[in-house]
């Protein structure tokens, strides 16, 4: 078997660690936990990485970045910026994606205490924010959107679909998925000075 490269042995640590956050919750992962999951020893973790916040900040950035990139390149490819903001709502927290949502989640719970990871989740959170913001700037040139804002509005969006989906991944049957989409878009109209259901449409 080709040895591997630090780089390789290092993104092998990242998956592996990926692997046990999702089943156990980040909370709960260990250096033992990664090590067993890879089939080595806990010496070879601290080998590549620093600490155990390390190697979990990279684990849930793996992931946010990635669905992060997937949301900016389909909205970058919409016709305008309100079906650039339809696919913002079907990308944010698809119903397949529990598991990735609860990882921020764990990201949010955890940063208090691990700051490699407090780091990388409000790096990844002002990212969405600014895609969001970029998003409402273009709408507001455009004459199609009505916003003073941008930027507050773009939290506020934010903050509320974050809360409402939330209940849904933490609480299952508290509020439904339908709910989320209609309250956030009803709000997100009301915010850009869109009509009633504009972005239901499309």
């Amino acid at each position: 078997m080709k040895r591997m490269t630090p780089d390789q042995r290092r993104e092998a640590i990242v998956a592996a660690a990926l692997v046990v956050a999702v089943r156990k919750g980040l909370a709960s992962t260990t250096v033992r936990d990664v090590a067993a999951e890879m089939g080595t020893s806990s010496g070879l973790i601290h080998h590549y990485f620093d600490s155990m916040d390390e190697v979990l900040a990279a684990a849930f950035e793996r992931v946010a970045a990635q669905d992060l990139a997937l949301s900016a390149g389909a909205m970058a490819e919409a016709s305008s910026p309100v079906e650039a903001l339809r696919v913002f709502f079907r990308t944010y927290t698809p119903a397949d994606k529990d598991w990735a949502f609860q990882l921020w989640l764990d990201a949010w719970a955890e940063a208090a205490r691990r700051p490699a990871v407090q780091a990388t989740s409000r790096r990844l959170n002002l990212e969405w924010q600014g895609l969001l913001e970029g998003t409402i700037v273009r709408g507001v040139a455009a004459g199609a959107f009505a916003c003073g804002d941008p930027a507050s509005a773009a939290w506020r969006i934010l903050s509320l679909l974050d809360g409402l989906a939330l209940q849904v991944v933490a609480h299952g049957t508290t509020i439904t998925r339908e709910e989320v989409v209609a309250w956030a878009t009803g709000a997100s109209e009301g915010e850009l000075g869109l009509a009633r259901g504009t972005l239901l449409g499309g």
